[in-house]
């Protein structure tokens, strides 16, 4: 990843700052990597578990018909690893289904899917499912959405965004759980234990990083959003979504990245704690 310098500033900017990761285990490492080159101190307190769904019967059907469909949806990394592990599982080998047209949510699902095996055909420039959407139903994709089968892949949580729009546009929509979300084990231990400690910035990578960091908050016993000895703990978000689900919590975002992905996320923290000391 590349320096980010600002004016004449170091080019390690968050010296010394404490920046809350709330991201799951497994997929901390690139967003606290990142701070790390830019001098902070990555404090990592995962509020998210990737755990499979409550039944594999719904995707497992529509992986095995997956030669019906003419486009699959993925939106996000953890749903194109379900996906790919139960391929495996199934014996289904999705290259074989090659009228499938695959629309991945952002770059980093994109690069995921491809390392997969998957032949992504959109991605968007909005990094988000409204973006998806508009993407999908440009004219440049090549063909009307009305009457084609999709298969939409997701957390059990999601947004229904993608698939009533789609529905509007007369689209056959199958949407399955690929995996979800739940809070992981010592959360709240971390969470007080960072916070005694001090932290200078919160990062947010979704809606549910959100939702979830304020249930751990609640349980033990701490005021959200997060307050430090120098007052509102800054929070910064990965995309508009994000934010919107920050201020629904009261959290207003002290900056927000410019395409939503980590690497605009880090900048938008260097920029927003370079502004605010």
């Amino acid at each position: 990843m590349s320096e980010v310098v600002i004016g004449q500033e170091s080019s390690r900017p968050l010296e010394g700052k404490r920046v809350l990761v709330t991201r799951a285990v497994q997929q901390a490492g690139k967003l606290s990597d990142g701070l790390s080159a830019h001098g902070a101190i990555p404090v990592e307190v995962p509020v998210l578990e990737i755990q499979p769904p409550d039944s594999y019967e719904p995707l497992d059907a529509a992986l095995r018909k997956i030669d019906n469909f003419h486009w699959l949806i993925l939106t996000s990394a953890n749903t194109v690893k379900a996906m790919a592990a139960r391929c495996q599982v199934l014996g289904v080998e999705f290259g074989d289904a090659e009228h499938v047209k695959v629309a991945a949510v952002g770059s980093a699902t994109a690069e995921a899917a491809r390392k997969a095996g998957f032949r992504v055909t959109v991605v968007p420039d909005a990094y988000h499912s409204e973006g998806l959407v508009a993407s999908l139903r440009e004219a440049a994709v090549g063909e009307a959405l009305g009457g084609k089968r999709v298969l939409l892949a997701r957390a059990k949580v999601a947004r229904d965004v993608i698939p009533e729009e789609l529905k509007r546009v007369g689209a056959q929509m199958t949407v399955v759980d690929a995996y979800q979300t739940g809070l992981p084990d010592g959360a709240r231990e971390l969470l007080v234990a960072a916070l005694g400690e001090g932290v200078d910035a919160a990062t947010f990578t979704s809606s549910s990083s959100v939702r979830n960091l304020a249930e751990v908050a609640r349980e033990s016993g701490v005021a959200f959003p997060l307050t430090g000895a120098a007052g509102a703990v800054p929070g910064f978000s990965i995309g508009p979504v994000t934010s919107a689900t920050m201020r629904e919590f009261g959290w207003e975002p002290a900056g927000e990245a410019s395409v939503s992905d980590i690497p605009a996320l880090i900048v938008a923290v260097v920029q927003g704690l370079a502004v605010g000391g």
